[in-house]
């Protein structure tokens, strides 16, 4: 008898699964029939993680812009290859010696590129010099900028777009470490005889401070408010992991391609220009990002990382004001993209039988950015519904 009950259940399940599979496939076939695809492309994979098998897909190979879904590749080859402890470090150096109060020496300050560095982060190294009794400084401060090359702008970023500045040394996401930490000093009594230069630490400097940040710390905003500078900082944390000195955003580059490799796909196939999707350049695939997600999800140090980083429809970040309503609504998590032209969404969400689901979605060619995300939202509510 309970073998009966075991096969029915089993038989159950498989006509549940093809019947939702069906019913999806009739939906999204009848949104693809909208006027707009007249004039403008998509690109659409859906990708059932629970049975390993893919639900659907319409010009999944088809190389789009993949806009700030680009974040999520960043965020992704990033924990694969730093992991999920990692920290950005700036830090502070000394080299003479201290007669008195004066320090006859120079203060090194070398930059990890970390766009939480902030007020405070500048407080705490001025903060270390009085613990060490130091009130007066007969040398130079000198800022070492080494950790990547002098670009300070992304390959095929637009002029007349709000564009970070990409700056190993930063203080509340500016480029203006030195001056900054100058007038800190001054505010703070510290009487400087020397001026403010860029150089390299020696290597018999002295580590004083070290001020830190994880990568989890950095992933939040990245994700959920898009911000650029921080996809940007954790792109070039995998360019420095090269091991390269001035470290290139082909460094960054030929990280994504390595992981890219691990998932059996072809980097020559893509084109990876920045870690924040900016670029004009940046072309991957619908099948490109399910892949990232796939992998991702099979990796739960990956999974447990860059899921609580995803915005989640009708509740927060970047998709805060979409799918307010509806299944959709606090079950879908994941990444925006906007750029001119191109709309994009690529993530998570848990269909009514309970298996989990990864997609991408990207249109491109449209006049105005609603149109995409109105497309997106019904195609995540048809795969939640």
């Amino acid at each position: 008898m309970k073998r009966y009950i075991i096969i029915i259940v089993w038989l159950l399940c498989c006509f549940g699964r093809v019947a939702y599979g069906q019913t999806l496939k009739e939906t999204l076939d009848s949104l693809l029939q909208h006027p707009m695809f007249e004039t403008t492309v998509v690109g659409i994979e859906v990708y059932d993680l629970t049975a390993d098998s893919c639900l659907y897909k319409y010009n999944e190979r088809q190389r789009m812009r993949p806009a700030s879904t680009m974040k999520m590749i960043t965020a992704v080859a990033a924990l694969d290859e730093l992991g999920g402890d990692y920290q950005f470090k700036t830090r502070m150096y000394r080299t003479g010696y201290v007669e008195g109060r004066t320090l006859v020496g120079n203060i090194y300050c070398r930059g990890g590129m970390d766009p939480l560095f902030n007020s405070d982060d500048l407080s705490a190294f001025v903060e270390t010099l009085n613990t060490q009794g130091i009130d007066t400084i007969r040398g130079f401060i000198v800022a070492d900028y080494s950790m990547k090359d002098d670009n300070l702008l992304g390959e095929g970023w637009c002029w007349d777009d709000d564009n970070p500045t990409l700056s190993s040394l930063l203080v509340n996401k500016k480029n203006n470490f030195l001056k900054r930490f100058y007038h800190r000093l001054k505010d703070s009594g510290v009487v400087l005889y020397g001026d403010t230069i860029r150089g390299l630490v020696p290597r018999d400097a002295e580590v004083i401070c070290t001020r830190t940040h994880t990568i989890g710390q950095v992933l939040m905003p990245m994700m959920k408010k898009s911000d650029n500078l921080f996809a940007e900082c954790l792109f070039y944390q995998l360019a420095a992991a090269t091991g390269v000195r001035k470290a290139s955003a082909r460094d960054g580059a030929s990280q994504v391609h390595r992981i890219i490799r691990k998932m059996e796909l072809d980097p020559n196939d893509y084109y990876v220009a920045d870690g924040s999707g900016l670029s004009l350049y940046n072309y991957v695939s619908p099948h490109f990002e399910v892949a990232f997600l796939r992998y991702a999800y099979k990796n739960s140090e990956i999974y447990n990382n860059l899921l609580p980083s995803l915005p989640v429809a009708g509740v927060d970040g970047t998709l805060a004001k979409r799918m307010t309503e509806g299944t959709a609504c606090g079950n879908v998590q994941a990444k925006t993209g906007t750029v001119t032209s191109v709309s994009a969404l690529a993530g998570y969400c848990t269909a009514p039988n309970e298996h989990r689901l990864c997609f991408s979605i990207i249109n491109m060619g449209v006049k105005k950015a609603a149109q995409g995300r109105a497309f997106q939202d019904r195609v995540c509510e048809a795969l939640c519904r």
